[in-house]
This record gives C-alpha cells, structure tokens and sequence, in this order.
C-alpha cells in the first residue's frame, strides 16, 4: 500500500470552494441562529475544514427583525459602548437596538462568535445581514438552508 494515500489534506486559499448561502432568521432564536452562522462562516460543515484558513461560505441573513430572543432579553440584554471620552460609556438595550437597526443586533450576535484575530475579520466580511427579504447579491445565485437540518 502507498504511504502517501494517507496523506492529510491542508486547505489552502487557492483550493478552498466557496458558495453563497441564503439564511432565514424568521422564528430563530438569536443565539442558536448566530452559532450556525458562524459555523457555516467558518466552514466547520465541510469535510475540508482547515482552522487557519478562510474556507467557509458567504453567508446572507435575510428577515433579520423577525428573530427571537427568549425571557426578558429583550429588555434586559444590554449592549456597551465607549465614546473614548471620559464618561462616554453608552447602552442600548435589545429592544432599542432592535428598533433603530434590526440587522445589527443579528452581526453583533455572529461576531462575538468568530475568532478574535484577523482570520476573524475576514470572516466577518463574508456576512451580510438584510432587513425583509430583498437582498442584493443575487447574480451569485445563493442557495437556500435550513438550520434546522444542521447539527
């Protein structure tokens, strides 16, 4: 038997396929969505899933002001912010967030479940968020997933 069949494949940027995939928030939990997205960000779905290397799908979030969040989050879930000047610390709360711009609440939720590191960030890049159902990538002719059918 050859030694070399055996041989671990690396993904690297030049092998790495990439597809655009359509995600629909309406009746998700805010959390569960964010955790798939950012799996399907990172391509931990796919069998040639490499850690240090950007080989996961672009990922469209549509109908992102009809998510869910469980208990009193909503109200009780705060989001901080620093101006840089001293006392500039501001807070929003889910509710008001969700009020003046639903799409952020949904990018917010997926960033903080992406690595802290430029990997990260250019994973980030690969998320679009859209309030409704209108989005504007649709020559990449993305396809449709349940999240419900992921583990």
């Amino acid at each position: 038997m050859d030694a070399l069949s055996y041989k671990t494949q690396s993904a690297s940027k030049a092998t790495v396929i990439k597809e655009w995939v359509i995600v629909d928030a309406d009746g998700h939990n805010l959390g569960r969505l964010a955790s798939k997205v950012a799996m399907i960000l990172r391509g931990k779905y796919k069998p040639s899933y490499t850690p240090h290397v950007d080989c996961g799908d672009n990922v469209i979030v549509i109908n992102s002001e009809k998510i869910n969040l469980t208990g009193n989050k909503m109200d009780e879930k705060t989001y901080i912010r620093h101006t840089g000047y001293p006392g500039g610390q501001r807070t929003l709360t889910a509710k008001v967030l969700q009020a003046k711009n639903p799409a952020l609440l949904v990018e917010k939720a997926v960033k903080g479940m992406l690595p802290k590191n430029k990997l990260g960030a250019e994973l980030f890049r690969n998320l679009n968020v859209v309030v409704g159902l209108e989005h504007k990538q649709v020559a990449q002719k993305p396809k449709t997933v349940n999240l419900n059918d992921l583990k």
